[in-house]
């Protein structure tokens, strides 16, 4: 789905979209937030769930249509899940 959002927006405003919008429409459901930390940044305290791409995702968003092959690394919660090698 997030590859379809660049038919109407560039690959960067996709990418914020679904991480850093999102986490804002999430943070306005206030005692429903199921989530104490902060969402859709990447600082201290802040709930860390991130995908590491092999390649440039803002210059090519359809490397996301293939995690197996292009995602390096999953992070959720600020744990590290998975590392492809």
């Amino acid at each position: 789905m997030l590859t379809h959002l660049s038919n109407w927006h560039s690959n960067g405003e996709a990418l914020r979209i679904a991480t850093f919008v999102n986490a804002e429409l999430l943070a306005l459901s206030g005692p429903r937030m199921p989530y104490a930390g902060k969402l859709g940044v990447i600082e201290k305290d802040a709930m860390a769930d991130l995908l590491v791409v092999d390649g440039d995702p803002v210059a090519d968003i359809h490397l996301l249509d293939d995690p197996g092959r292009n995602l390096i690394a999953i992070m959720k919660d600020g744990m590290l899940h998975k590392i492809m090698i």
